[in-house]
């Protein structure tokens, strides 16, 4: 089969389409026949030579894909060759075939398309997981995403609305923002121009955020923790905007606020399968009926990853940059 590799640490063009080795479903996997892939920031991290997949893990690129099972493992019960499905992935979704533990797979929901169903799984899994999972959010509630015209953010907005959520969201031009509010968000701030601190506590009466989904991580972290309200809670998933930040506790004391911060690829297998069948409970009704979808910018040939991940890292997209196999 072809996967994208990565010879050596660098920029987009370091990225090859490469004839490898066939991979076989282990205990407990299936092999899939991939139709699509979908970049993420990490692959661009793993590219540049940042984040490395996790022991056991392939090392190509991709963190969800969509597809065709082709070979049942042993010890797998409840799916069939033939099955259409997309995956969370701990690496391996730039490529023609790839080996995905079962407790990570998901059917493709009905009226989605297979190849846009691999715009899924990363980002609802993420957002689930972190804004409902940990954070809790409630109806009634307002959500603060940065990032709003992400995979994520488009998500987000999506999911927060199903369940009767507020919305405000942050993004770099009209554009997006505009993007945005069609697909719900009700608090649109641009923040090269406004100061999303003071935006966020007019628009709800001086209260704040009750939930805020964060991918700068330090740039962020104390204007986000100003930003809670009275029992915020402060999801962290990303590190765009650093590393290393001050944390003010006596105004997360006074508020009574929490922060977490969690990541989906090294998790073990028994969580990623928690989260997975918790997406496939709650998430995929909406997605069916009509109230969620999958958001995706452009589709691109997976021998020309190299063109996509250009496109990412210029965050001139909304939503997903799709790898379609050729």
């Amino acid at each position: 089969m072809h996967a994208i590799t990565i010879p050596e640490p660098g920029g987009p063009e370091v990225l090859v389409w490469d004839e490898v080795p066939d991979p076989v479903a282990g205990e407990g996997e299936v092999l899939v026949e991939v139709v699509a892939g979908a970049v993420n920031r990490a692959d661009i991290m793993q590219r540049q030579g940042f984040y490395d997949p996790p022991p056991g893990a392939s090392a190509y690129p991709g963190l969800e894909c969509s597809g065709r099972i082709v070979e049942i493992g042993p010890g797998v019960s409840g799916w069939s060759v033939g099955d259409e499905v997309c995956a969370l992935l701990a690496g391996g979704g730039y490529a023609e075939k790839v080996a995905i533990p079962a407790g990570q797979l998901l059917p493709v929901p009905q009226g989605v398309d297979l190849k846009q169903a691999a715009a899924l799984p990363e980002v609802v899994c993420t957002v689930w997981s972190n804004v409902f999972m940990v954070a809790h959010l409630r109806p009634g509630e307002t959500l603060l995403v940065h990032g709003g015209s992400s995979g994520i953010g488009t998500m987000a907005i999506q999911l927060a609305k199903a369940v009767g959520a507020k919305v405000a969201v942050t993004a770099g031009t009209k554009e997006k923002l505009e993007r945005c509010a069609e697909l719900g968000a009700d608090i649109l701030i641009n923040y090269r121009e406004q100061d999303f601190v003071a935006e966020v506590k007019k628009a709800t009466g001086g209260a704040g955020a009750d939930v805020i989904l964060d991918n700068m991580g330090a740039k962020y972290l104390d204007r986000n923790v100003q930003t809670l309200a009275v029992n915020g809670r402060l999801a962290v998933i990303g590190l765009q905007g650093g590393v290393k930040g001050e944390l003010n506790l006596g105004t997360l004391l006074s508020k009574r606020a929490a922060v977490s911060a969690t990541s989906l690829r090294a998790r073990p297998l028994s969580e990623k399968a928690t989260i997975v069948a918790a997406v496939r409970e709650h998430v995929w009704p909406l997605l069916e009926g009509g109230h969620v979808r999958p958001v995706v910018d452009r589709e691109l040939p997976m021998s020309d990853a190299a063109a996509a991940h250009r496109v990412v890292e210029e965050s001139g997209h909304v939503g997903k940059v799709l790898l379609v196999v050729p």
